[in-house]
């Protein structure tokens, strides 16, 4: 039995967009047909997905027929104005845009927790993939927990451009290459010099919002931490880079543990725990990875002669795009249960 899944991507063009084409094809939904859709500006482009090129075609009312999965990609707009027509034609919607967060019976999801996590059930009218960067903080919170209670954590994100789509990007590209000619700053994005600068807000009359963007990862993390996280005390941060969320992250255990059973913690799928500072955790290294990479750094004093201590830290850096786009397609997998089984040939 060959189960054909037919999948619409919404935004197919968004850098989001495109890791997701390649996540697609490296996972069990490789097989399926894929319908690539955009804005009506975008019809035409070609699009590769596995060795298939594609042409993407403007999204409209009439898109989502005999659709099974549908993930939205684009703009906010895009997935508040097709969601529902996409669900009345019988697709399951994955909305990576985060439009659908607080909608009623749409779940805030990631998979890669396992047991403990909340599940998506027959009640469930859509997932919204976890954002990346509260990911990647409740994948560690997971790991820690298993050896002690956490007693206090605080963290500090420093978010790339690329959170904010194509134009973010093309935004601090054109801010450092002026300010290296002389050249007065675009500012539609940021309304504020993001080149070479780190910041803790934007411009008044900046399209991107930063305080919007550190609202989201507190949500999503304690969305995915119900219960049974620690609440982290966060500050987010905008970073002069292009690609991938950086953590420094502080941890107060209950009681001292062995710095082996820590790194110990950290292995396993999903977590690359780096042992040499040499190799530290960086926006290039993590760029393209589909783990999260983890220098730990204990508090001092450490105990000399367990070698345990309570108090450590956290310098870890993750792919924002590459871990959305993973997390959606475990998603999809994870609904893919509760629908019928597709088309039988």
């Amino acid at each position: 039995m060959t189960i054909d899944y037919k999948v619409a991507l919404v935004g197919a063009s968004s850098l989001v967009g495109k890791e997701l084409k390649e996540c697609l094809t490296e996972s069990p939904l490789a097989g399926a047909r894929f319908v690539l859709l955009d804005e009506a500006e975008a019809q035409g482009q070609l699009e590769q997905i596995g060795d298939e090129v594609t042409l993407v075609e403007a999204v409209s009312d009439d898109s989502f027929d005999q659709i099974d999965f549908t993930f939205f990609a684009g703009s906010e707009e895009m997935t508040a104005r097709y969601w529902k027509r996409a669900m009345a034609a019988g697709s399951t919607v994955i909305d990576l845009t985060s439009t659908l967060d607080g909608e009623a019976g749409v779940l805030i999801e990631a998979p890669w927790l396992g047991e403990g996590a909340k599940s998506p059930d027959l009640l469930t009218k859509a997932v919204v993939p976890a954002n990346s960067a509260a990911l990647t903080l409740a994948l560690l919170m997971d790991r820690l927990s298993i050896l002690a209670d956490l007693r206090f954590v605080a963290a500090t994100v420093l978010q790339p451009a690329s959170e904010y789509g194509k134009n973010g990007l093309d935004e601090l590209h054109q801010q450092t290459v002026s300010l290296l000619s002389f050249q007065g700053l675009p500012r539609a994005i940021f309304d504020t010099q993001v080149a070479y600068n780190v910041l803790g807000s934007f411009g008044e009359s900046a399209s991107a919002n930063l305080a919007r963007s550190e609202a989201k990862i507190r949500r999503h993390y304690a969305a995915l931490a119900g219960d049974r996280l620690p609440q982290i005390r966060l500050q987010v941060l905008q970073a002069p880079v292009f690609h991938a969320n950086v953590f420094s992250i502080c941890v107060e255990l209950d009681q001292a543990v062995p710095i082996s059973s820590l790194e110990d913690a950290f292995g396993g799928d999903h977590i690359d725990l780096v042992l040499e500072e040499t190799d530290s955790p960086s926006n290039l290294a993590a760029a393209g990875q589909n783990d999260v990479l983890v220098l730990l750094k204990p508090e001092p004093p450490v105990d000399r002669l367990s070698g345990e201590t309570s108090r450590f830290w956290l310098w870890a850096a993750s792919d924002n795009l590459r871990l959305a786009a993973q997390n959606a397609v475990e998603c999809a997998l994870d609904m893919r249960r509760l629908r019928p089984q597709g088309k039988v040939q």
